[in-house]
């Protein structure tokens, strides 16, 4: 064997600040170890130096050490074609379908492993979900089965564990409500609890299936590409004037039209508050009809191992592409030349340069922060006048002894005791999720999961001296946990073995989103998303990826803005048709259109 061809690779370790050093002259195996979220166990070297180098600078952190003959790990001065700042799921679809059409494209995660608030975390031997564990668009059937495109696009695939009801609901009035995985089956559960709404129920979701029916039928692309979309309207000319016809419209609206009783009208409330944390009056019907048909179309399917492994595998088949992602890698500046996005400088001082920009931090962050001394755009002056910053959240994980949850627990709940009008209410409406139910391999034998999260403004957890920090996320996380005793499971709080309580602070800081928030909502009732933005921006070069793009909030939608985002971008750079005339044309009845909101 020449000792020329291969390199001595250093990896940070837990027990030492420094490094682990491994040479495969010494020893071929590299055997439980992670890097950048990706563990090596049993891990045969074959490779020759370049391989190696290769595919491992790929994945280490940005202070990661690849030595090889004094030369740098990564050629910083090297030209990319595309740049994704954060790898969130909607960044990573972006990057990662950019990168099957032949880009080569950088993503920058300033945390140590990808996913954002669709990351995981692990502690005392449970593996938690950062945020929802309910998964959209994770089927093997259809056009919005968006998660399973994704991965499948890059060679990956995760077994998933159906689940047989998405939500739980506990509301007022003693109003039970299960949201079964056949529709037929929650339809007529609806219809017992309001016989008398049976017509308005059926023609209210009758509704929700024309929305989801005409998405489904379409290949999804880019709605600012022209070529595309005039393809799409002459291939499908009726599923696209659906889809028009319902662009401007909440479903708070149709649900007016066909239903009479209030109490019902709350719970359609409810099942939008799901979705995009408002009312079904500030809701845009086309995001009701994705989501209320999906879950039953594909049903919910959660990935084993968790819901992070989604944004890993994403992250491992960007890889695979010959394309990077950098982890501890904090951008602090977005780069402009001569008025065009050019690169991207972080926290270290370090520089990297590309065609094109993505940012997958909210639009708050991107113009705001990452734009310093940069006037407004005027597309996002006008996004800014429509829409704020939702709420972040209060959120809890805990471990606890599984016999304190009877055999028949749903995964996921939704409560509100006492009154509709808390639904809004900071702390009034809780999440709960309990993957283990699914899952159980995410928790020590004889435990749960139960992840609790419950809506609560930064304004809350501003200035308060850090003991009265402290004291404060305790006594609403116990008042949370002592309702969810009462409502649902007594005994809980003596069987919690573990409890670790975030705030939105703990969100603003490891997820980077201004104020914590988890997108945008309306500031009034909106005309559906004819004011939401898509991905191109008025920079040129940059573009936006994420929740405050079209088409908002949840899992599917992030994926949804991902697609269209590399297909844009993808023409862009010329790696799809493209016409700039029709292009100019589209963007600026786009522009119309938006102020129309």
């Amino acid at each position: 064997m020449n000792s020329g061809c291969y390199q001595t690779i250093q990896f940070p370790t837990k027990e030492k600040p420094g490094f682990l050093s491994w040479n495969p002259l010494k020893s071929s195996r590299l055997n439980g170890y992670k890097i950048g979220g990706v563990k090596f166990g049993n891990f045969q070297i074959s490779q020759r130096r370049e391989d190696i180098s290769t595919r491992l600078k790929s994945m280490l952190s940005v202070d990661s050490v690849v030595e090889m003959e004094g030369k740098e790990g990564i050629n910083r001065g090297s030209k990319y074609d595309a740049i994704v700042i954060g790898s969130g799921i909607g960044g990573l679809v972006a990057a990662t379908q950019l990168a099957v059409k032949g880009a080569k494209v950088l993503v920058l995660e300033k945390y140590v492993i990808p996913g954002g608030s669709s990351g995981y975390y692990q502690r005392d031997g449970y593996t938690f979900d950062v945020g929802s564990s309910v998964m959209f668009g994770f089927s093997d059937k259809g056009n919005l089965n968006l998660i399973t495109q994704a991965l499948a696009a890059v060679g990956r695939e995760m077994e998933v564990i159906p689940d047989p009801t998405t939500v739980h609901f506990h509301l007022p009035n003693n109003l039970l409500v299960r949201v079964h995985r056949e529709y037929d089956e929650f339809i007529d559960e609806l219809m017992s609890k309001f016989p008398h709404e049976k017509e308005g129920i059926l023609k209210f979701y009758g509704e929700c299936w024309k929305i989801f029916n005409a998405l489904n039928s379409l290949q999804l692309k880019s709605l600012e590409e022209p070529i595309y979309l005039f393809g799409q309207f002459f291939q499908k000319p009726l599923e696209c004037l659906t889809l028009a016809y319902y662009l401007p419209q909440n479903a708070g609206d149709i649900a007016r039209k066909y239903m009479k009783d209030p109490n019902l009208l709350s719970f359609i409330d409810a099942e939008c508050f799901i979705v995009s944390t408002v009312n079904a009056l500030r809701t845009p019907m086309i995001n009701a009809g994705m989501v209320l048909c999906d879950r039953h179309f594909g049903g919910i399917n959660y990935p084993v191992g968790g819901v992070g492994g989604i944004a890993t595998s994403l992250a491992e088949g960007l890889i695979d592409q010959g394309s990077e992602i950098l982890y501890k890698a904090n951008v602090t500046n977005i780069i402009l030349d001569q008025g065009k996005a050019a690169g991207v400088k972080l926290s270290d001082g370090r520089e990297f340069f590309a065609q094109t920009i993505i940012s997958n931090a909210t639009r708050w962050d991107t113009f705001g922060k990452l734009l310093k001394g940069e006037g407004l755009p005027k597309e996002e002056e006008n996004f800014q006048k429509v829409y704020v910053k939702a709420p972040s959240f209060l959120s809890i994980h805990m471990g606890v002894k599984a016999d304190v949850l009877p055999p028949d627990t749903d995964c996921h709940h939704f409560m509100l005791e006492d009154e509709w009008t808390r639904l809004e209410e900071p702390y009034g409406s809780i999440f709960l999720s309990i993957p283990t139910v699914l899952d159980s391999s995410l928790a020590p034998k004889g435990r749960h999961i139960l992840h609790i999260f419950t809506t609560s403004p930064l304004e809350d957890w501003k200035g308060l001296p850090p003991k009265d920090y402290e004291a404060k996320k305790e006594l609403i996380a116990e008042e949370v946990i002592e309702r969810l005793e009462k409502k649902l499971f007594p005994g809980l709080k003596s069987s919690i073995v573990f409890k670790e309580v975030g705030t939105p602070k703990t969100h603003r800081r490891f997820l980077a989103r201004d104020m914590g928030t988890y997108g945008p909502m309306p500031r009034q009732i909106p005309k559906g998303l004819l004011g939401m933005p898509f991905n191109t921006t008025g920079i040129s070069g940059l573009y936006c990826v994420g929740d405050s793009c079209f088409p908002g909030q949840g899992v599917i939608a992030v994926a949804f803005s991902g697609v269209m985002c590399a297909h844009r971008v993808a023409a862009d750079i010329g790696l799809e048709k493209k016409s700039p005339i029709l292009d100019a044309a589209l963007l600026r009845l786009l522009g119309w259109l938006r102020t129309l909101a």
